[in-house]
């Protein structure tokens, strides 16, 4: 009889016994966030990226589904700097979830700590264009940013998950470490083309052009985010002619009509360059973006010698 009751409170005990812990919903605005926070998560964490690389990040479209999804968060991890201030507060607001407002633990602005390139000096306006009033929000372009930024995560998913604090340093390390290897390839290969003038779409790039020590010299776009108009385009067409710039770099969610008909002008090469994880199916990570991009512009620049 007390062997039967022994076994029966050990069935109801295990019954009642707290599950495993679950994983860290993280939600990100951008999937180079997303795949950070793998890298640094592992399989402690699952996440969910709004925007995805093949889109423009400052015109995402807000999707029912997106409440279900930030609803269910515990960590929100946005590159602030208002690139996300036309789509996501309202969805921040209809999700209910408290633990992911501005100022709570479950939310991160990733651009806090890194190198923020071009912060206006003057009070901005509408005709300036589409400028950010607190600087360039793509600074997860220079990899060192990325470094800052996998900090950031880890430190952050220690405190939401304290149990799991060990693995999220030791990802870390592992992560900063395949990083830093991986730099020192990506230097070696753009190393002969530094102080190389480039033209580029829109303001995507001035955090790589920093890194790798390229010169932009003229945007396709007059200002940010208003279309090449025909006396701007004949602009660049001249600029590019008296500088020799040999390369023009397009996101891929920008029409290519008119750098092309500016590469056609003037010899340029236009290529298609990719600002986030995810804008070509080849690109499934972080370090893939940066391997991908090394090389698109390594093969350009050799395609013209």
């Amino acid at each position: 009889m007390k062997t039967t009751r022994f076994l029966l409170g050990a069935v109801i005990f295990a019954g009642l016994a707290i599950p495993a812990q679950a994983k860290l919903r993280v939600v990100t605005s951008l999937q180079d966030f997303a795949s950070i926070a793998e890298a640094i998560g592992g399989d402690r964490v699952e996440t969910f990226a709004l925007a995805k690389g093949y889109q423009d990040p400052h015109f995402v479209d807000a999707k029912p589904s997106f409440i279900l999804k930030l609803s269910r968060a515990d960590l929100l991890i946005v590159a602030g700097l208002e690139l996300e201030i036309g789509y996501l507060p309202p969805l921040i607001d209809q999700s209910r979830n408290g633990r992911i407002h501005p100022g709570s633990p479950g939310y991160l602005d990733a651009s806090i700590g890194c190198n923020v390139l071009q912060r206006p000096t003057q009070a901005v306006t509408r005709a300036m264009g589409d400028v950010h009033p607190y600087g360039n929000p793509h600074y997860w372009t220079d990899p060192e940013n990325g470094r800052i930024v996998a900090r950031a995560i880890a430190g952050r998913l220690g405190e939401l998950d304290p149990e799991g604090k060990a693995a999220y340093e030791a990802n870390l390390s592992t992560f900063e470490a395949r990083l830093t290897e991986k730099e020192r390839e990506w230097q070696a290969k753009m190393a002969p083309f530094a102080g190389t003038r480039i033209v580029t779409f829109h303001e995507s790039w001035p955090n790589l052009a920093r890194y790798f020590k390229l010169d932009i010299v003229g945007t396709v776009e007059p200002k940010p985010g208003i279309p090449p108009s025909p006396s701007h385009t004949l602009e660049i067409i001249n600029l590019i002619t008296a500088q020799k710039v040999p390369v023009i770099l397009v996101e891929p969610y920008f029409d290519t009509k008119t750098p092309r008909y500016i590469g056609n002008k003037t010899g340029a090469v236009v290529l298609t360059f990719y600002p986030s994880v995810g804008g070509i199916p080849e690109i499934k990570d972080y370090i893939g973006l940066f391997d991908y991009d090394v090389n698109a512009f390594v093969n350009a620049m050799r395609g013209k010698e």
